[in-house]
C-alpha cells in the first residue's frame, strides 16, 4: 500500500484516491444523462420547428444529419494547341479569364502543364547525358 511521505504528502506518482472518481458521477455526465432521456423529444421538436420554417432549426439538423455536399469536377475538353508549354499555359489562362474554366480548373491545367514540363527537362538532360557519355565513352 502505498503511503505519504514524512511531511503528510503524496510521493510523486501516488495518489490518495487510487479508484479515482466513480465513472458518471461528474457534473457533466449527469447533464449528458439528462439530456440523452429528452433525444427524441428534441429531434421531434427540432424537425417540426424546421419544418415551420426555423432556418436554424433546419441548418442543426442539416448539418448534423446529412454530410455535407463536395464539389464535383465535370469533364471539359480544350482545345489546346501543341505549341510550347509556355504557350499552352498562356492558352489556359485565357479560358480561365474568359470564363470557359473555373479557376480551380485552371489551377489543375496549369498543374498538369508544370507536371509534363518537369518531365520534359529530365528526359532532355538524360538524352544530354548519354550523348555525353558516349562521346567521351565514359561509362
Amino acid at each position: 500500500m502505498k503511503t505519504p511521505n514524512t511531511k503528510g504528502r503524496w510521493c510523486p506518482g501516488q495518489t490518495g484516491n487510487p479508484n479515482g472518481r466513480p465513472i458518471g458521477t461528474g457534473k457533466v455526465a449527469q447533464l449528458r444523462a439528462s439530456i440523452e432521456a429528452k433525444i427524441p423529444e428534441i429531434l421531434e421538436s427540432l424537425v417540426k420547428r424546421a419544418i415551420d420554417g426555423d432556418v436554424g432549426a433546419a441548418r442543426i439538423l442539416l448539418d448534423r444529419c446529412i454530410a455535407p455536399l463536395k464539389p464535383t469536377d465535370i469533364e471539359i475538353e480544350l482545345p489546346i494547341s501543341n505549341q510550347p508549354l509556355t504557350i499552352q499555359g498562356t492558352e489556359i489562362l485565357n479560358y480561365m479569364s474568359a470564363g470557359v474554366i473555373s479557376p480551380g480548373q485552371g489551377l489543375v491545367f496549369l498543374n498538369a502543364i508544370s507536371a509534363q514540363t518537369k518531365i520534359t527537362e529530365i528526359d532532355e538532360l538524360s538524352r544530354r547525358i548519354d550523348l555525353l557519355e558516349n562521346k567521351h565513352e565514359v561509362y
